[in-house]
């Protein structure tokens, strides 16, 4: 089913000065755990993730026939649905930012007839507004500040829209060399817009296009060798670009791009000829989807492309390789990933989050407030082979250190004793991205 949008290594001393450098550089990849986002209603036919939060907000659209529903979805909350514009029955959520302020698109068909731009804030779906005289667009990315970014109108009067104070303004800044924005993709919390152009003097020629509110001009990231441009899709918080570079229409290659370093090719993945970067964090980590005949989903860590199937663990029912609907679209701070994959045969979006050690802490108090000391704390399940404890000091404070074991990604169970008091719940389940600071329990007492 096919769905558009989207060692510890001892060296010997005898060894030959050539393999101990080849020791040297052997790179572990990062090992993921992968998360089935669900759907929001039941009987939903499938599911598409397209974008995650800096802080891990990720956002998509769940399926059903003759409609589609824009979510939301966290690691500890699960899928939330939202809320449909009236009388548009196909919504896509795009973007979101970390206090869940999020934007997309609604269409009166699968297709994106009548499509017009939405914000949905505190479970309240809203158009946002179009500039003078238009009537269809998108939004396409939002910041911290919830300034969006999108486009109006479509094929050859198509521009890009900047959404901000109840306001969709025209972004019609153009390059020195006359290069204009037809839309844009993404947008960061400097205000800085990414997004696709057009050369006035090669409508051919796709441009890869930048440009900082409140500057004069908007600019180029240029093209790899062999291409004559590009298409930018995402940008990070320190201003890494990633998107896909060509020559005219043709097939392209993935690129990340900075202000210092220009741009520089994103290495393929194993077995594939073409590709493209969508989403980008502030270390420089990308993902995006590399092809042959099927799509492959890539993680790029700077110096390594890894396909994301090979990041996961064996038999876990999701096929990451050999189908053509997977992706990767988006990747947090935390190097979380979110994409769309078949499971057991069905479309789904998924979210990866690194398995690493983690460390774990938290008060135990009466309900006035005051600390509880010895009390025993205890982490268990998961992959631990027995469990762990901790006990509460004087002022009620616990906490578990790496060596303990316990690590992010994978699900434990937490519980508490106490002689002299009782918790309800004495339980908790943990399932976390990183570190916990405020796993706290109250006594009844």
């Amino acid at each position: 089913m096919r769905i558009r949008p989207i060692l510890f290594l001892v060296v010997s001393l005898y060894l030959p000065v050539s393999l101990i450098a080849q020791a040297k550089t052997t790179t572990v990849p990062p090992a993921y755990n992968i998360f089935d986002m669900g759907v929001v209603q039941t009987g939903d036919t499938a599911a598409q993730a397209f974008r995650i939060s800096p802080n891990n907000v990720a956002v998509g659209r769940s399926l059903r026939n003759g409609g589609a529903q824009a979510f939301t979805w966290t690691l500890n909350g699960g899928i939330i649905g939202l809320p449909n514009l009236s009388g548009f029955p196909y919504c896509v959520a795009n973007s979101a930012n970390d206090s869940g302020v999020t934007v997309g698109v609604c269409a009166t068909t699968v297709f994106g007839s009548g499509r017009v731009p939405v914000i949905w804030q505190n479970g309240v779906a809203t158009q946002l507004p179009l500039p003078s005289g238009e009537s269809i667009g998108d939004a396409n990315g939002v910041n911290a500040l919830g300034v969006a970014a999108g486009s109006a109108d479509g094929g050859s009067t198509q521009g890009a829209v900047i959404y901000s104070g109840g306001t969709g303004t025209w972004l019609s800044q153009t390059t020195t060399s006359g290069c204009f924005f037809r839309t844009a993709f993404d947008i960061n919390n400097s205000d800085l817009i990414v997004g696709f152009g057009i050369d006035p003097s090669n409508a051919a020629r796709n441009v890869g296009i930048i440009y900082h509110i409140g500057d004069a001009n908007a600019s180029e990231v240029g093209a790899l060798p062999g291409g004559n441009g590009a298409i930018a899709f995402g940008v990070s918080n320190a201003g890494h670009v990633v998107g896909s570079s060509m020559m005219n229409q043709g097939s392209g290659l993935p690129f990340i791009w900075t202000q210092a370093g220009g741009m520089v090719p994103i290495p393929l993945a194993t077995g594939t000829t073409q590709g493209s970067a969508r989403g980008v964090n502030s270390a420089g980590w990308a993902v995006g989807t590399d092809s042959s005949a099927f799509a492959i989903p890539f993680l790029y860590d700077g110096t390594t492309t890894y396909r994301v199937a090979d990041l996961i663990p064996t038999g876990t029912g999701w096929d990451l390789s050999t189908n053509t609907s997977s992706s990767a679209m988006g990747i947090s701070e935390d190097n979380v990933i979110v994409g769309t994959g078949v499971l057991s045969g069905v479309v789904h979006a998924y979210a990866m989050v690194p398995v690493k050690p983690i460390t774990v802490s938290g008060r135990v108090t009466t309900a006035s407030g005051a600390g509880i000391r010895n009390v025993i704390v205890t982490i268990s399940g998961g992959d631990l082979a027995a469990p762990v404890r901790a006990i509460s000091s004087g002022f009620g404070y616990f906490r578990f250190d790496t060596f303990q074991g316990v690590k992010s990604a994978t699900t434990y169970n937490v519980s508490i004793a106490s002689k002299r008091f009782t918790f309800t719940p004495a339980t908790q389940t943990l399932t976390v991205v990183k570190d916990v600071t405020d796993l706290n329990f109250v006594s009844d007492q």
